[in-house]
Order: C-alpha cells, then sequence, then structure tokens
C-alpha cells in the first residue's frame, strides 16, 4: 500500500529528473496533489520540447548546416538529408539476455517500426505465414491483411498443441504484449524451434520487465532469432507521453555462429533499414526524452509501473465481483488496463461514448481520469476498444499510476457508474 504523501515523493523526484534537464531548471515545490502532478509534467515536457527546437535550430530536417551536432539528453544523432541515414547513440530501452547480438533501427512511431519490419519481411518470408494469436493488436493484423501479401495471416487457436511445428513454409510467430495471459504462457509451453522468426511486440511491457526477460531466453533456448519493436510512448517516458518514437531491436544469438538465421537478421534490418528511409518513417530527434537511460530514471520506471500493476490487479477484483458478467476482459498480460462490456453490443461510435461519458461525470466529481487513447498515464484513462479476434467491442480502462486509496475510490467509482448506467450505453 503506497500512502498520498510517499507518492507526492516520488512523482517529486520523477518531476525533478525531467526539470534537470532543463538548461535552466526551475525551482519546483513538491507537488500537493495528483492535478499537480500531471501539470507539472507534461508543462515540463513541453518546455524541453521547446528547449530542444531552440538549442538545436542548426538541424534541420535538410541538414545544411556542418556545425549541428544534434543531441537530446544522452542521445546523439548524426544524418544527412531527411535523416534517410539516422544513427543514434545513447542507452538501450531494454536489458538484454547475455550472448545475445543486437542492432536498433528508430522510426516515427511504433505502427512505423512494425510496419517497416513487416513489409520488409517479404524478400526474406516470400509466400510464408504470419502465425497471431488471439486478442494480437487489431491495427497489426488489419495492416497484415491489407498490405503485406507476401505473409498468410494464420490465427491460431488455444491450446496451441502443435501449432509451431515445422512444415516446410517459411513461418513467423507474431507475439503481441497485448494478448491474454493464457495466450502469452501457451507460447512459452511449446517448443518454437520449428519457427524462423519472432516478431515480439513488447510495448505493453517495460523494457525490463522479466516477462521480456523469459520470451528472450525462450527464444535463446530454441535458437530463434527474434526482432522486438516498441512505441516508446507509453512506458518509457514517465508517464508524461514526450513523443511518438518506436524501435526495432533485431537479435540474434552467438552460439548460432554461422547459422542462416543470423544472417537472415542481418538481410532482414538492412531491408528495415531502406524500408524506413523509403517510407520516409525515420526518427525524430527530438522525440527522444532527454530524461531516460541513468539508475533514477530505471529506479522510477519500475516504481511507477510496479504501482500501475498492483492497481490493475486490485481492479481486476474489483470489476470481477461487482461487474461479473459486464467484464470483457480482466486477465491481459501486461495488466496496464482492463475492458468492460455493455449489457448490448457496443458499436465504435457508443464504446466511443460511453468511454467519454463515464470520464466526464467521474472527473466532475474530483476523480483523476480522463477520455485519451493511450495508457500508462498518472491518471486513469478510457477509450473505446476493438478486439480483432471476436469482432466485440467494448471500454477499455488503462490503469493509472495513483496511490492506494486514490485509486480504491476510483475504481469503485468506475464500477458503480458502469453498473449504474446500462440504461444509457
Amino acid at each position: 500500500m503506497e500512502t498520498i504523501e510517499a507518492y507526492l515523493d516520488r512523482k517529486h523526484r520523477e518531476i525533478g529528473l525531467l526539470n534537470d534537464c532543463l538548461k535552466n531548471p526551475r525551482r519546483l515545490p513538491r507537488p500537493r496533489s495528483v492535478d499537480e502532478v500531471i501539470k507539472a509534467k507534461f508543462q515540463l515536457a513541453a518546455m524541453l520540447h521547446a528547449e530542444h527546437a531552440l538549442q538545436d535550430w542548426k538541424a534541420t530536417e535538410t541538414a545544411w548546416s556542418g556545425s549541428a551536432c544534434p543531441t537530446s539528453g544522452p542521445f546523439a544523432f548524426s544524418y544527412d538529408y531527411q535523416r534517410a541515414d539516422l544513427t543514434v547513440t545513447g542507452p538501450s530501452f531494454y536489458e538484454l539476455e547475455h550472448g545475445c547480438i543486437s542492432g536498433t533501427i528508430y522510426s516515427a512511431s511504433g505502427m512505423a517500426a512494425i510496419s517497416t519490419l513487416l513489409l520488409a519481411s517479404a524478400s526474406s518470408f516470400a509466400n510464408g505465414d504470419i502465425l497471431v494469436l488471439p486478442g494480437s493488436y487489431g491495427e497489426t493484423l488489419e495492416l497484415i491483411e491489407r498490405f503485406v501479401p507476401s505473409l498468410r495471416l494464420v490465427p491460431l487457436k488455444l491450446p496451441l498443441p502443435d501449432a509451431f511445428a515445422r512444415i516446410g513454409t517459411p513461418r513467423i510467430l507474431l507475439l503481441d504484449s497485448c494478448v491474454s495471459a493464457g495466450a502469452f504462457e501457451a507460447v512459452l509451453r511449446r517448443d518454437g524451434a520449428g519457427l524462423d522468426l519472432l516478431v515480439f511486440d513488447t510495448t505493453c511491457f517495460a523494457g525490463r520487465s522479466g516477462r521480456i526477460r523469459r520470451v528472450l531466453r525462450w527464444t535463446k533456448r530454441c535458437k530463434l532469432p527474434v526482432v522486438m519493436v516498441r512505441s516508446h510512448n507509453k512506458l518509457d517516458s514517465l508517464g508524461a507521453e514526450y513523443g511518438r518514437l518506436g524501435s526495432a531491436v533485431f537479435v540474434s544469438w552467438s552460439e548460432q555462429g554461422a547459422d542462416p538465421g543470423r544472417s537472415m537478421v542481418e538481410r532482414l534490418a538492412a531491408d528495415t533499414s531502406n524500408a524506413v528511409r523509403l517510407l520516409g518513417g525515420a526518427a525524430l530527434p527530438a522525440h527522444f526524452p532527454p530524461y531516460v537511460g541513468s539508475d533514477a530514471y530505471w529506479a522510477l520506471t519500475k516504481a511507477r509501473v510496479a504501482a500501475i500493476l498492483r492497481n490493475g490487479r486490485h481492479a481486476a477484483r474489483l470489476f470481477a465481483r461487482e461487474l461479473a458478467s459486464l467484464a470483457a476482459e480482466l486477465h491481459f498480460t501486461h495488466g496496464l488496463y482492463v475492458t468492460l462490456r455493455a449489457g448490448h453490443a457496443f458499436d465504435e461510435a457508443s464504446a466511443r461514448q460511453a468511454a467519454e461519458a463515464m470520464s466526464h461525470d467521474l472527473s466532475r466529481k474530483g476523480h483523476p481520469i480522463r477520455h485519451a487513447g493511450s495508457f500508462g498515464f498518472d491518471f486513469a484513462a478510457t477509450e473505446w476498444f476493438h478486439d480483432a479476434t471476436t469482432g466485440r467491442y467494448s471500454v477499455r480502462v488503462a490503469v493509472p499510476d495513483l496511490p492506494t486509496e486514490p485509486w480504491s475510490d476510483l475504481a469503485a467509482a468506475i464500477a458503480e457508474w458502469w453498473r449504474s448506467n446500462q440504461c444509457r450505453l
């Protein structure tokens, strides 16, 4: 249990980390409320963006100035016209397993990372299969169906008795961090040696999550190359939504020696880099959070994600007890949000209206909740949610980093509002 005083002390350290990145840090008092925390962090993020633009005014899209040396905190960049050859040096957003060989390509968003990767896979996986689990991210499935004809989309069903057996056709497994806990665990219980590549979307896991380490250990045992794709605008910016940034990290294993899997990863990385260049999807230096990488950053990130996970477990128990049949999914493997259904079928418009109405009503009562299409904030966020596997719509409640008592009060208010407003939904 975290008290409000301990929470405000922790948030003061987060605010201080952002503030210290300013050329002339401000004198900031300890915040006195959740609202002050939210306001201070977003204001500081805006000030950092503005300062970056003023300091790196020579580092334009056309790189006309040879004296420009663009940086963002611990990150340094070099590039030519329109960042087509962007090179980034700086800390990793992951803690990689011993023995892996890796390289990173940054992109303008998480969807840009996975889009360019899958489009680039055409040369290495022509007429191959991409296996997808129930609950995988809907936009990724839409991308494959509409724009990646070289891959045949193969939906998997649980259990997975022989799903990964080698059959002669090149096969990629998409493992998404937004699938259910049951689907995630089912994968790690199978032998993946019959697969050719794992595409692992880590967006919903903290960069140093134990689940990422488990997946990497699994791929190492199976001698399976892996590409980790990620949106960094969720859990990597201390809830300040600093900027649109994505990456693809290409991992092979040193034990493979001259194994063709390693050369395949190298070819795929080169093709992905070219796809980022040709599609104009290069990352913006201004979107790299300047406060990442230090021991203080990792300690604060670990503490805030742990608080979100604790609050998520509390919400799952409460909603299972109080809402029963109105709970759509309470056990995503990431633990960052839950989804709620109405007594009748939602469509996208009605689900959006329900999310907006609940956020509006509860925020007017003083609760830290917003209608926002993301997660990992210091406030609860609601939005419509589409399950691409079932085709059903629901409302997603993204769990915030809040101290125990305010979150308990807000979770109870959500349950009461949802139960009482069925006639309006």
